[in-house]
């Protein structure tokens, strides 16, 4: 099968890889309808992770080709969505709603690698979730949408405890960013600032409900979210970035007894104890649990009540995967979808 192969950082190239098999009795093998290139794959190809002959991609749709003998929840033919981290979605942590620490936790990217015609998903009861029927073509971007971005940024919109009656600051204009808004106006918040310097990313902001958009950055930024909340801030805050100073900002962004969800990868970020201290909120983040909700967000996606799929701005077949990720890389594609 022919899958995205990233030999060191910058260097991708599509080739050919083994077709996966059936190795444990809880595996399946998906033969994938689409996927993408995610705003964390740019980590390696920017050399701040290490890259060596790494299987590519963690998002991923498609449809079930081969069941081990104990996958019970999916059968062959199943058209499945797909967590970017495998779990067993049994064990204590995942019965409290945290997926992606499972106790069985594996992360697909690097070492499954869904930039590919297949793969071969472990704990595939835990991980799959099927689609109510085989989805109509318009909506399978959705659905891959649904793999991580969505569900980052909905988990981001969660853990800041977006909600009826709150105002939501999003830090980051990029796809998890976007798909937080989007999460934020589902969840009822009544005031939703984005915060983007991208004429293209801000209409795509207001199109999923954001109300405000900021185009400060760092203590301007701060300084401009108080101003438009009577010098208190964000009663929810995401952060979906992972740079120090975006995460600077969205600290600063949250009032007193606020909350803040964070979901942007945060490399060589640090932040003083002092400053957390007496900023008085409530933190929570990392990896999303996609898995938990899945099941919710397909559902929403089958009924058209949203669209993430308009997160995608570049379509590429997977043999240009490189030019994908040259796009992403140089800010001229906020998401690329790779067709198979």
């Amino acid at each position: 099968m022919r899958g995205v192969v990233m030999y060191t950082a910058g260097d991708v190239r599509v080739e050919e890889r083994e077709d996966p098999k059936i190795i444990d009795p809880t595996d399946a093998i998906v033969r994938l309808t689409a996927t993408c290139i995610c705003g964390s794959d740019l980590w390696p190809y920017r050399g701040i992770e290490p890259a060596d002959h790494t299987a590519m991609g963690h998002e991923y749709v498609g449809v079930v080709e081969e069941v081990g003998p104990e996958v019970k929840n999916v059968v062959v033919g199943d058209f499945v969505v797909g967590s970017f981290v495998i779990s067993d979605n049994t064990c204590e942590i995942c019965r409290s709603g945290y997926q992606s620490g499972c106790v069985h936790r594996q992360f697909v990217a690097g070492t499954i690698g869904t930039q590919a015609e297949k793969a071969r998903v472990p704990h595939a009861d835990g991980t799959l979730v099927a689609t109510p029927g085989q989805p109509d073509a318009e909506l399978i971007p959705s659905l891959l949408a649904a793999s991580d971005v969505l569900g980052t940024g909905w988990y981001g919109a969660v853990a800041a405890e977006a909600g009826p009656g709150k105002t939501v600051a999003v830090v980051g204009d990029g796809a998890v960013g976007l798909m937080a808004v989007l999460a934020a106006k589902q969840l009822g918040a009544e005031r939703i600032i984005a915060m983007s310097r991208h004429p293209e990313r801000q209409e795509l902001a207001r199109f999923y409900g954001a109300t405000d958009i900021v185009a400060e950055r760092g203590d301007a930024g701060v300084a401009k979210i108080k101003e438009l909340t009577g010098g208190l801030g964000a009663h929810s805050v995401v952060e979906a970035v992972g740079t120090q100073e975006s995460t600077t900002q969205a600290i600063g962004a949250t009032r007193p007894g606020g909350h803040l969800g964070f979901v942007g990868v945060n490399y060589d970020v640090t932040i003083k104890g002092i400053e957390l201290f007496f900023a008085g909120i409530h933190v929570e983040g990392g990896p999303a649990p996609v898995r938990r909700f899945l099941p919710d967000l397909i559902q929403l996606i089958w009924d058209r009540k949203i669209d993430p799929g308009k997160v995608f701005d570049l379509t590429l077949p997977l043999d240009q995967a490189a030019e994908g990720y040259k796009a992403m890389d140089e800010r001229r594609a906020t998401k690329v979808i790779l067709t198979l």
